[in-house]
């Protein structure tokens, strides 16, 4: 997908009015967003020349769709833009489809000292890896983020924890700017907003989800399309590798609280056996938290370093951000992880410690694809 609009598709910029827009314009975000320093932040990119934007590592379609949607709106502004994130340098294959690419750069590229940065998707500098210094020693940061959980760093913090994914704050951004919605920069809202409400299925999907999803499909974008590269194709070593994490699954009635908990291993060796490259093993989680026995589902996923990465999911009874903050990581109530060395059966027995001081009601608005 090149975001191109199809045939009888509205001209570039439809359903959005060109120039700034005031802050108390009732047309604006929702009422909530008031409280956001909206005009800091459209001033400090109004006076940049040069923007450095940056999201969190192994990026999702919420972290790299917002940031290159963003970079295109600045690019449209007259900015040079440098986008980016720290190592594994590389694209998931699942997002190789979005436009913009041409704007990322290797992380060392990244001026040591911006003088303007955007942080997007990124609950704390610790999410940066090796562009957390230039983020600490940026001149100004503007940090855009819908985690709840997120250490207070940035000059400036458009950061709303009931936001459905940082595509939606990243949207009122540029809208603020005005700079008018495109095909290409619709693509990569999009793309965020679909993996971070598991394509309109999480309990976040809220109407003024559905309306920016209205509003981005009315410039070209495919929906069916977009679905496909993020959830409907895989090369073939990725179904063994999920047979092979199936059948390693073990399922704990009693864990989490008595609430239920499955979880499975991933090793470095599995995949590589198979040509299945680390960031293909987002969507394995999605498989196992089907389990109807279990309300918390888990998987180790060792990371070509040797690390182990943790994604945590709840159907909303366990808090699995509390859990996975109290073992260095963080997320949502419903969608969280932690990074971490030693041995599985290790890691599973302080998790699951941790589970069960978890408990929470049944309200998770963010069980998301990933983090």
């Amino acid at each position: 997908m090149t975001g191109r609009y199809p045939a009888g598709a509205p001209p570039r910029g439809a359903g959005r009015a060109p120039g700034p827009v005031p802050a108390g314009d009732p047309a604006g975000g929702e009422a909530r967003w008031t409280g956001l320093d909206w005009d800091r932040a459209v001033r400090l990119i109004g006076a940049a020349d040069e923007v450095c934007l940056a999201c969190h590592v192994v990026p999702d379609g919420d972290a790299l769709g917002s940031m290159l949607a963003l970079a295109e709106a600045l690019r449209g502004l007259g900015k040079r833009c440098l986008a980016s994130f720290g190592e594994p340098f590389t694209v998931p294959a699942s997002l190789r489809f979005l436009p913009g690419q041409e704007m990322l750069v290797e992380p060392g590229r990244l001026p040591a000292a911006p003088g303007l940065m955007i942080v997007l998707d990124c609950a704390g500098p610790d999410r940066l890896g090796s562009l957390a210094g230039p983020a600490a020693a940026a001149a100004a940061l503007i940090v855009v983020d819908h985690h709840a959980s997120g250490a207070e760093f940035g000059t400036v913090r458009l950061v709303d924890g009931q936001a459905a994914a940082t595509a939606v704050l990243v949207d009122e951004l540029i809208r603020r700017l005005g700079v008018p919605l495109t095909g290409t920069i619709a693509q990569g809202l999009y793309a965020g907003l679909a993996s971070d409400t598991g394509s309109f299925k999480y309990p976040c999907t809220t109407p003024q989800v559905h309306d920016l999803a209205g509003r981005l499909l009315e410039v070209g974008v495919r929906p069916e399309a977009v679905s496909r590269e993020l959830w409907d194709r895989a090369p073939f070593g990725y179904l063994q590798v999920l047979a092979g994490a199936l059948s390693r699954a073990r399922l704990e009635r009693d864990a989490a609280g008595g609430h239920g908990l499955v979880w499975t291993t991933i090793g470095r060796a599995d995949r590589v056996a198979r040509d299945v490259p680390y960031d293909q093993l987002e969507g394995v989680i999605d498989q196992l938290r089907r389990t109807d026995e279990a309300e918390v589902a888990v998987v180790l996923k060792e990371t070509d370093e040797g690390e182990w990465y943790v994604s945590t999911r709840s159907k909303g009874e366990v808090d699995v951000g509390r859990a996975c903050a109290g073992l260095g990581g963080g997320g949502h109530a419903g969608a969280a992880a932690f990074t971490t060395g030693g041995e599985p059966d290790d890691i599973i027995d302080r998790l699951r410690a941790a589970l069960r001081q978890a408990g929470r009601e049944p309200n998770t608005r963010h069980p998301e694809q990933d983090l």
